[in-house]
């Protein structure tokens, strides 16, 4: 039996209740990861080129539950631990069209957070960067702490130092942060919180705040990119030396009308340019998709430059895919991955458990095979499908009746079921046999 990882009870907690909901796990991830360690060395290389002021990028192909998500938030927890800022942005055709940057900038400060804040971090790190340049000003030693007018007056030349580059193309960023700075510093915190929803892009900041800064209007589609490579210059100032930005499920592009396709392929292939022409050191951009959307004509194909951009070769066996390749394939699960993945989440389980004896000798490997085997059973034999039902299968119905019942044994009082309200879309349509004629086979 291996035993679980050294890890906190607050973190165990966090990734039990989640795969308990039947939810991806914001953080702990690495503690159950299956068969993502062929991607670490050079996405750890990855990470050290954005931390030196770099920029990198990578299209992560996969279908629906190949694990896509769990990459991308997988991704993000070693980008934090590498001082990087990280936000996931689901791209949507309502909600959050590639085609309006200004929309998936503000869904990027919504979701902006780090390994010691919690998204919307952006008022945290903005206060740190002020922080920042007044430690910067005061080591300096030619001001003295108490005098306040010439503090701030230095801490204004060093702002405006540090956004040239950005202030030159996107003069509204600079504005609005010497706007917060202002209020911030006349106790002025009604200003001061309408400046930054407003740096975030968000609409409708009052009229009054705007004109307290110098602003004017909502963000648009053109100003966006300038705002973000304010906000890396912000970031790498106040000690996180880059931004991880996913934007997840990006294959929505397919079902969109025709014209908004082509703006939201043509708005990535712009951002793509930019990055390779260095406008944003410090960004990591990840996009994941199927493989539809990159090889299908309704996807990246329509748009020749982006699809030579994107041109990786997966003619080969699957286990020669380089890592270090623009566009990276998941190898999704199969039985023995599966099982495998059980046996990280029941060890972790067992570490916080009443009754971890219990819970190790009632839910052994060969049970977790047989419970792996009739969940991907009951959603047509589609392994790849199955890791999210199966977890929660194996959490909420047996490794925890198992802790709490001294006599639940899951061999003679579990058996399987699978009802629609519980499958994703997805799984319902990969699934064969309703619940009731889902049996779970045991010897």
């Amino acid at each position: 039996m291996s035993s679980a990882p050294e890890v906190s009870a607050v973190r165990r907690r966090e990734v039990v209740d989640a795969l308990r909901r039947g939810t991806v796990p914001h953080s702990g991830l690495d503690l159950f990861a299956v068969g993502l360690d062929r991607f670490t060395g050079a996405l750890d290389e990855d990470l050290s080129t954005v931390a030196r002021g770099g920029a990198a990028f990578h299209a992560v192909r996969g279908e629906y539950g190949s694990g896509k998500t769990f990459f991308a938030r997988w991704l993000a927890e070693r980008a934090k631990r590498a001082g990087l800022a990280t936000a996931e942005v689901q791209i949507s055709e309502t909600e959050t069209p590639l085609h309006r940057l200004e929309t998936v900038y503000r869904r990027l400060t919504e979701r902006l957070s780090t390994a010691t804040h919690r998204p919307s971090a952006l008022r945290a790190v903005v206060d740190s960067w002020f922080y920042t340049l007044e430690e910067e000003v005061l080591d300096g030693g030619e001001i003295e702490e108490e005098d306040e007018a010439a503090l701030s007056d230095a801490v204004d030349v060093l702002m405006e130092r540090r956004l040239a580059d950005v202030a030159r193309t996107t003069p509204a960023f600079a504005a609005a942060l010497r706007g917060y700075r202002r209020a911030v510093t006349a106790g002025d915190a009604v200003t001061a919180e309408a400046l930054v929803a407003w740096l975030g892009g968000q609409k409708s900041v009052a009229a009054s705040a705007r004109r307290a800064a110098g602003v004017r209007g909502d963000l648009d589609h053109f100003a966006a990119l300038g705002f973000l490579q304010g906000l890396l210059t912000v970031l790498r100032d106040c000690g996180h030396p880059g931004l991880l930005v996913v934007l997840d499920e990006i294959e929505t592009l397919q079902r969109v009308r025709g014209d908004v396709r082509e703006k939201g392929l043509n708005a990535l292939r712009q951002l793509l340019d930019e990055i390779d022409a260095g406008r944003f050191p410090g960004l990591f951009l990840v996009i994941t998709g199927t493989p539809a959307f990159f090889d299908g004509q309704q996807g990246v194909q329509r748009l020749p430059p982006l699809a030579q951009r994107l041109a990786t070769d997966f003619s080969t066996d699957p286990r020669f895919d380089s890592p270090r390749a623009v566009q990276l394939r998941l190898p999704g699960f199969d039985l023995p991955r599966l099982g495998e993945l059980g046996r990280h989440v029941r060890d972790l389980y067992a570490g916080a458990a009443r009754h971890p004896q219990r819970v190790e000798q009632r839910v052994d490997d060969a049970y977790l095979m047989e419970l792996a085997t009739a969940v991907t059973g009951g959603l047509g034999g589609k392994v790849g499908v199955a890791p999210r039902v199966f977890l929660r299968k194996l959490v909420a119905d047996v490794l925890d009746r198992v802790d709490e019942f001294d006599d639940f044994d899951p061999r003679k009082h579990y058996a399987l079921t699978l009802s629609d309200g519980e499958l994703t879309e997805v799984e319902r349509n990969a699934a064969v046999a309703r619940a009731e004629d889902v049996d779970l086979e045991m010897p």
